[in-house]
């Protein structure tokens, strides 16, 4: 009885499909990132899912291939001589040269239009002593309208180049919600329009949000996991974004940069409205605010709507208990003097 043996490109072709249907399967179904909360995440998490479905195919490919090479040919019992002598194989090293340097021109390509989709390139914050606007211009003429001579301003807010580092341009948000925020050793405070100063960020869901960072004594980062964004905040020196939140809920705010000791307690959230919460919020801030009150407390902590006349480290309190943070009293005095001012400011103007 003989046996049929089934061709060698047969056996290639099945195994490659089923590296390609489990690659596929896995690149969507790997679990491995947190919720997407914004439209930069989906965006961010397309480029993700494509490199874990490549990353994946590539690593059954090597690995099958070492299993199947260390059974295949392994020692048989009494066999003490040499292996065979092989000087190479130039086609098929040629073959696995090309492979991954199409896959990485690939990625790159991929990641470089997603990096721009999302603002990154920061072409007017870069003063080289040279015509930066110009270069911007073209820039966005040539990757958005085909080498047409179109200003930037007469582009679509989602082709703009943008000035903040990510996000849509900041100012095609001039009109909507502006937050500025302030980082210090080790917290993050949030001051809205009209005079409202937080620590935590409100913010409503389908509309930009453009956020001014500034740091206050050292670099700190202004990192969002489940919207995909981090942008550096620097002593002396503005740094935007704008997040543009599609999902409703309480995500977490982290810094990501080493800012001293207790940098791992520098963390608050992002809490994300519908617009109507969001305006009740705001009218609940405003009541308070009405009552002398100008800082909220951060997550976790109740806020005190009395108005009573408290020191510094009365005023650092909230900030320091729930993270049990040595944080000087003399550091926040400077920036609470200027949030109050710019909270009186804010509240005689909207009266």
């Amino acid at each position: 009885m003989s046996t049929v043996k089934i061709p060698s490109s047969i056996v290639t072709l099945l195994i490659g499909i089923l590296l390609t249907l489990a690659s596929l399967w896995y690149g969507q179904n790997h679990g491995l990132m947190p919720v997407a909360a914004s439209e930069e995440a989906e965006l961010v998490d397309g480029l993700f899912d494509a490199m874990m479905t490549i990353g994946f195919g590539l690593f059954l490919l090597v690995e099958g291939a070492l299993v199947y090479s260390a059974i295949r040919f392994r020692r048989k019992d009494g066999d003490e001589g040499d292996g065979e002598h092989l000087e190479g194989n130039i086609p098929l090293e040629i073959v696995w040269t090309a492979i991954p340097a199409v896959v990485v021109l690939g990625i790159s390509i991929y990641s470089f239009d997603i990096y721009t989709r999302m603002g990154g390139l920061e072409l007017m914050d870069h003063d080289m002593g040279g015509p930066t606007k110009t270069v911007e211009v073209a820039y966005a003429a040539d990757a958005v309208t085909g080498g047409s001579t179109t200003a930037l301003g007469e582009l679509p807010l989602e082709d703009q180049v943008s000035e903040a580092g990510l996000g849509v341009s900041p100012d095609a948000v001039d009109e909507g919600l502006s937050v500025d925020v302030q980082g210090l050793q080790y917290a993050f405070i949030f001051n809205y329009p009209n005079g409202i100063v937080d620590g935590e960020l409100h913010v409503p869901a389908g509309q930009p949000v453009r956020i001014n960072l500034n740091a206050q004594d050292v670099l700190h980062a202004f990192w969002l996991p489940e919207f995909r964004i981090k942008q550096d905040m620097i002593p002396g020196q503005e740094t935007k974004l704008v997040i543009n939140a599609n999902r409703e809920g309480t995500y977490p705010v982290v810094c990501a940069e080493l800012c001293g000791p207790y940098h791992g307690g520098m963390r608050t959230q992002l809490i994300v409205h519908s617009p109507e919460d969001y305006d009740a919020w705001v009218a609940e801030r405003l009541a308070a605010l009405d009552t002398g009150e100008t800082v909220a407390s951060v997550p976790s902590v109740k806020s005190d709507r009395t108005h009573t006349a408290r020191t510094d480290a009365e005023y650092l309190e909230p900030f320091v208990e729930p993270l049990q943070l040595a944080v000087a009293p003399e550091r926040l005095a400077a920036l609470r003097a200027s949030a109050e001012d710019s909270a009186m400011t804010h509240h005689s103007h909207a009266h």
